[in-house]
């Protein structure tokens, strides 16, 4: 039962991730500018759609996700992924923050030298995602191939002007790195 209820979690998580970071519309749902979702317009907008959710297994997986993707409000009455978003509606308003001096992008080798031609970009989504240590770039990297790991000067960077945040969830978040930041530091 129990590895039958991990997978039912994991693809909850996903289904969660997908509706809260990129396409809150494809179930009708609508998020505000700081990316919150009412929970209870959220259980009926996927069950229109063939998910059923309910309070109690959105506030499992909110508590047991190991990369703390999500967050509940003060009233537990909303939910929003606390970063990682592409959906144009919302712009959540982080606190710029001091970064520590270095922190670690986790890559795959394929993807080499368009970093090192153009930084590291966002791309879709509306930031640069660093961590604060090689374990978790390395976990992020493996998803996508075989791992690198790259050393950003962070403090030289914001030193240099540029604007660091910190997710709820540890995940450091900057616009761009350029590439006279990035240095190699591990094949694995």
């Amino acid at each position: 039962m129990g590895k039958n209820r991990d997978l039912a979690d994991t693809k909850t998580s996903k289904f969660l991730s997908y509706i809260l970071r990129h396409q809150p519309e494809s179930i009708g749902l609508t998020l505000d500018s700081e990316g919150w979702a009412d929970i209870g317009v959220l259980i009926k907008c996927a069950a229109r759609h063939g998910k059923q959710l309910n309070w109690a297994l959105i506030e499992n997986i909110v508590e047991t996700n190991d990369k703390k993707r999500f967050a509940l409000s003060v009233d537990q009455l909303r939910i929003r992924a606390v970063q990682g978003h592409s959906t144009q509606r919302v712009d959540i308003r982080y606190q710029e923050k001091t970064p520590p001096d270095t922190l670690y992008h986790g890559t795959a080798t394929r993807f080499l030298d368009s970093i090192f031609k153009q930084g590291l970009a966002a791309g879709t989504r509306h930031y640069v995602h660093l961590s604060a240590d090689k374990t978790t770039a390395t976990k992020v990297g493996a998803r996508h191939g075989k791992v690198i790991i790259l050393k950003i000067d962070a403090r030289l960077m914001n030193e240099q002007g540029f604007k660091f945040h910190q997710a709820d969830n540890g995940v450091w978040l900057t616009k761009t790195v350029p590439v006279k930041y990035i240095s190699i530091i591990s094949h694995l």
